[in-house]
């Protein structure tokens, strides 16, 4: 595993958010000088503007904000997620009744009956059977997207789903090291007489997982020599931290890179995808950055594709730049989905005074699930004051469209009432709900496949 160390040169940011003190906080907003300031751990430059000292400020008070309320978080999820269980295990007396007598009245968070708040908002499990394998990207589009979905579930649920509901061979689950929590994937591979595609699902940032959070906000980076910087949290979370590891937890990028190796040489016409929603997006295309870096070339040539969902920014302009050339030259597709008001496309800050920088195909639909090409998001960063009426307008918008939908479009698209208490939150912080799976679900099969071409074959 010594090659990780080699990942990483000296040019670095580092925000330590747990050592910053409240006066620290202040003076970083009154003295441009970071040297002096113990949570921030930087190679560059001493003196930097305010705008930037501002977002670290941001940045840095969030994070200490979402550590002290992290366990709170996790228990309230945990209790949610119970509670959601129990109604659903025993909607009648005469099956609480029944349960009590079995000794089965508590819900089993390892089983494949479980389902987790994620699971709540959308509860979808079949794929669209009217989307073909022979549609193409947009075919593997909506697959990503559901493996995506279900990533956020347990190893027997994930099981259960590829392969009762969608006759897929399963490939398994996997746990993977990354300095603190850990790292959820899982493989499916779906193969017929015509295709033959391994898919790699990346689990996302949680409802309730404060540090998955603290990552997608964090602003720290790394310089990857020859490719740009790139942000410090997906490149841990992908298995390329400096320091240390577990001896019983593989790291991701590693295993995941061997058992494509071994998947792939069983045959010529095997090849795979990559896929992730939210912090699953950024690690899924992080991993063909690093086969770019180790110079991976089977790995490379059978790359068939990259779809991320809500996916945060992940490198700086030099990072973009190297990625389009070398997907451009490897003829790997990318395509980046994002859905109207979701924040965390539009996190962390983009602007002159900040490294990080979006790349690549983005399919950008409305709220009325309307598709298309854009090279710059609307409202391209989260904390805009300007566009926070039209947030909010679009937000009043989708928490009515929950009520209608599944008469205009079907009862495949009917919303509960969880969703739509999702829906009332995000009235009051703008972007949330619409991050959730069930509106990127809705894109892939609601969307035209003519968003799929480029747009001068429009």
């Amino acid at each position: 595993m010594g090659e990780n160390y080699k990942v990483y040169s000296s040019s670095y940011m580092v925000l330590k958010p747990e050592e910053a003190k409240v006066v620290d906080l202040i003076s970083i907003l009154v003295s441009s000088n970071l040297e002096k300031r113990e949570f921030v751990e930087s190679s560059g430059k001493r003196d930097v503007s305010f705008r930037r000292r501002w977002m670290i400020f941001i940045s840095v008070v969030l994070q200490k904000l979402l550590i002290l309320i992290s366990r709170p978080m996790a228990w309230m999820g945990a209790l949610i997620e119970m509670w959601l269980n129990f109604l659903s295990n025993n909607p009648t007396l005469f099956v609480f009744i029944i349960n009590l007598l079995k000794g089965t009245l508590i819900p089993d968070r390892d089983s494949a009956a479980f389902i987790s708040c994620v699971g709540y908002i959308d509860k979808r499990k079949e794929l669209d059977r009217n989307i073909k394998p022979r549609d193409g990207c947009k075919y593997y589009s909506a697959l990503s997207m559901m493996a995506s979905k279900v990533a956020y579930e347990n190893k027997a649920y994930i099981e259960t789903i590829v392969k009762d509901h969608w006759k897929m061979e399963y490939l398994g689950f996997y746990k993977c090291w990354n300095g603190k929590a850990t790292t959820e994937l899982f493989f499916l591979r779906d193969k017929s007489d015509d295709h033959d595609t391994v898919v790699v699902t990346f689990r996302g940032t949680e409802p309730f997982d404060a540090d998955a959070w603290c990552t997608d906000i964090d602003l720290s980076y790394h310089k990857v020599p020859s490719i740009g910087h790139v942000h410090r949290g997906f490149m841990k979370a992908l298995g390329m931290q400096k320091y240390g590891r577990n001896q019983e937890q593989p790291l991701a990028y590693y295993h995941i890179r061997d058992k494509l190796k071994a998947l792939l040489s069983e045959t010529e016409k095997t090849k795979y995808i990559m896929t992730g929603h939210s912090l699953g997006g950024a690690l899924a295309i992080l991993f063909p950055a690093i086969l770019l870096y180790h110079d991976e070339k089977l790995l490379l040539k059978r790359l068939e594709g990259v779809y991320t969902y809500g996916q945060p920014r992940v490198g700086d302009e030099e990072f973009c730049k190297f990625m389009e050339n070398k997907l451009e030259e490897h003829k790997i597709p990318y395509f980046r989905f994002v859905y109207c008001n979701d924040m965390v496309p539009r996190l962390p800050y983009d602007d002159k005074e900040h490294c990080y920088k979006h790349f690549g195909t983005c399919l950008y639909y409305n709220r009325h699930y309307d598709g298309k090409f854009v090279h710059v998001l609307p409202n391209k960063n989260y904390f805009s004051v300007l566009h926070a009426v039209r947030m909010r307008i679009n937000s009043v918008f989708e928490l009515i469209r929950s009520f209608t939908i599944h008469y205009s479009k079907g009862p495949g698209y009917k919303e509960g009432w969880f969703l739509r208490v999702s829906r009332m939150i995000g009235l009051v912080i703008l972007g949330v709900s619409a991050h959730s799976p069930q509106d990127y679900v809705n894109s892939t099969r609601l969307g035209s496949s003519d968003v799929f071409l480029p747009p001068e074959d429009m």
